[in-house]
């Protein structure tokens, strides 16, 4: 098609830089890796998280738990079905193990996510900045979880690409992917209160006549998400409550950010393990970008999506030291200083550009190879 090869074409610089940051990423692992006498591809596929989703791929749910002395228990049900899912289609059709299905999925899903981020800031501010959105993005001090048998490279595809189809005005792509996006993640719900709050004020605009795609978009944007928690409450015997039950068990819930302060209070009185301190800084940079997103007025469905994803990340107890990761998917916080880059003097920009690269390098690096939490 005539469109997709034009906007594949556009995007073609942003891509190659996006690519061109990761595998240096990559490589950076790889050396570091063998310096220690570790094999890098096992640290990428199959490290942490990514063998609960390998194993749910290889033998189903309902097949790997770990039950503590306290009588906790953390079931693989606590992860959603769509990442475990392309993996088993992968291995089904190729001659792969799945960590290296899984690798593959990933970086799949980072390129997809890549070419609909930059469509996404080339609609709203053309084509200098879109570039610069991909690169940084691709810059993340974490964006090595990018390159690892991780969902949340797939959870950015497919949200990105919904939110590009609500703000081209096409309903049912919007809709079905965000279902989509609903069964990658947890926070995959962000995507769908997106749609719903993008119809809503259609509705609103339209004095309540709206064409039935839109409709149609808003029903089928949650359907994923509420589908598969459903389907775990009913398998645990409480519809409505198991799934968030099977969370409790990863220490995971809901608490408008009671846990999150509990842990920075204790972060504050001593020294910890690098990764905390730098979530934290994170998290504290997210909300001032977030900040500066809602000043610059974006369009409404990108400001419910990063709200959303925030108020999930910053609200929700459990391990401190993913919430970085849980960010990631939420690109458009970058908007603001991707278009702030291009308006600045050359050797500034360069030299931001270059700090980013330098930390993503060393600290992605760190995570992977040396990091004693999840990542």
């Amino acid at each position: 098609m005539p469109a997709v090869r034009g906007a594949l074409r556009r995007a073609a610089p942003a891509l190659g830089l996006f690519a061109a940051a990761r595998l240096t990423g990559m490589l950076a692992v790889a050396l570091w890796a063998w310096h220690l006498g570790k094999n890098p591809l096992t640290l990428l596929g199959h490290s942490w998280d990514s063998r609960w989703y390998t194993g749910i791929a290889a033998h189903g749910y309902g097949q790997t738990t770990l039950t503590y002395g306290d009588g906790t228990i953390q079931s693989d049900l606590a992860f959603f079905p769509l990442y475990p899912g392309l993996v088993r289609a992968v291995t089904t059709v190729l001659p792969v193990s799945g960590s290296a299905a899984g690798l593959l999925v990933s970086w799949a899903g980072a390129a997809a996510a890549a070419w609909a981020i930059y469509l996404i800031g080339e609609r709203l501010y053309g084509r200098p900045t879109a570039v610069v959105l991909v690169l940084l993005w691709g810059l993340l001090p974490h964006s090595v979880v990018l390159t690892m048998a991780y969902t949340e490279p797939v959870l950015t595809a497919f949200a990105a690409w919904s939110l590009y189809a609500v703000l081209s005005g096409r309903w049912l792509w919007a809709g079905t992917l965000a279902a989509l996006a609903g069964l990658a993640r947890p926070n995959g719900i962000a995507v769908a209160a997106a749609v719903c709050a993008a119809a809503t004020y259609e509705l609103w605009k339209r004095r309540g006549r709206m064409p039935w795609r839109i409709w149609a978009g808003a029903a089928l944007a949650p359907l994923g998400w509420a589908g598969f928690v459903l389907w775990v409450g009913a398998r645990e015997g409480d519809p409505l409550g198991g799934y968030f039950a099977v969370q409790a068990g990863w220490t995971s819930r809901f608490d408008f950010g009671v846990g999150s302060l509990r842990f920075v209070h204790e972060l504050l009185r001593g020294p910890e393990n690098l990764p905390f301190p730098m979530v934290l800084m994170i998290v504290a940079a997210s909300l001032v970008l977030f900040a500066l997103l809602a000043l610059d007025r974006p369009p409404l469905p990108l400001l419910v999506y990063t709200g959303v994803l925030m108020l999930i990340t910053v609200g929700g107890s459990g391990y401190f030291e993913s919430k970085a990761r849980f960010l990631l998917p939420a690109f458009p916080l970058l908007l603001p200083l991707a278009h702030a880059l291009t308006k600045a003097r050359p050797r500034a920009a360069i030299v931001v550009t270059a700090a980013l690269a330098g930390l993503s390098l060393c600290y992605g690096t760190y995570l992977v190879t040396m990091a004693p939490v999840p990542v």
